[in-house]
């Protein structure tokens, strides 16, 4: 299948996506997410028994891209309630994934960027990661990924991130949970690979099974989480704060919040 946003290359039973608009340091469009739901659908039914998910450049992922940021200012509700449809869809899928994945985390991973990196079974960040949920520090709310991190960090935990908006190292990231190890840049692919070659190696169908376990006890709660995490997406991109946000981050200036 042929991709525009990402590379997928699949060697010896391991399957790597790579976000691959390293000039936009690989940021969320809608053609990227919908690139991404279809190379799980092809590592599903084909022969990868793991996948590393990875970002080209400097960077893993940047979050939403620019340019689709500043359409959702115009977007009308019923186009919100789709692209928070969407992006609740990639973090839905990427959860429940019946293949373990691995995130190599190779530099910045912020918003959107930052839950594709930890929603993986594991993350793997090279020294010079950083983590970040900024949403709100552009009238925007992290409501999709929030279904998930308490229930990976604890809610404090969560809170914490989520309300400050603050950009972590990666040491800290590993210190709550967020990071499965803190490995030397130059290090990093050669661990995941070494990485997904160990799973390679174990039964495909217990790999399975034990994700549909691990999932299966929060999947209805989750579902129902989400959908209210849609609501919430679509609603705040309909504030004045979120327009004043999005103009203040593209014209490189200080928000005027009015706390509408």
């Amino acid at each position: 299948m042929a991709y525009e946003a990402i590379r997928l290359d699949v060697d010896n039973q391991i399957a790597t996506i790579t976000l691959n608009v390293p000039e936009k340091r690989n940021a969320i469009t809608p053609r990227m997410m919908e690139d991404l739901l279809d190379a799980f659908d092809e590592i599903e039914s084909g022969p990868a028994r793991a996948a590393i998910l990875t970002g080209a450049g400097k960077a893993f992922c940047a979050g939403m891209d620019i340019e689709t940021l500043r359409g959702t200012t115009t977007a009308t509700h019923e186009q919100h309630i789709e692209e928070a449809r969407r992006t609740a869809r990639m973090f839905r899928r990427l959860w429940s994934f019946p293949k373990p994945v691995i995130a190599a985390v190779n530099g910045f991973a912020i918003a959107g960027g930052c839950g594709l990196a930890t929603l993986c079974d594991f993350t793997l960040a090279s020294r010079d990661a950083r983590f970040g949920y900024t949403e709100v520090k552009i009238g925007f709310i992290p409501a999709v990924v929030s279904v998930y991190l308490a229930r990976q960090i604890g809610e404090k935990r969560a809170r914490d991130l989520l309300l400050s908006g603050r950009i972590i190292e990666a040491q800290e990231a590993y210190n709550l949970g967020l990071a499965t190890a803190v490995i030397a840049p130059e290090s990093l692919i050669g661990r995941a690979q070494e990485l997904a070659a160990t799973l390679a190696g174990a039964s495909p169908s217990s790999l399975a099974q034990t994700k549909r376990l691990l999932i299966a006890g929060a999947a209805e709660e989750v579902d129902h989480e989400i959908e209210s995490a849609i609501a919430a997406s679509a609603a705040v991109r309909e504030t004045s704060d979120f327009r004043e946000g999005v103009a203040a981050f593209l014209e490189k200036r200080d928000p005027r919040w009015t706390g509408r």
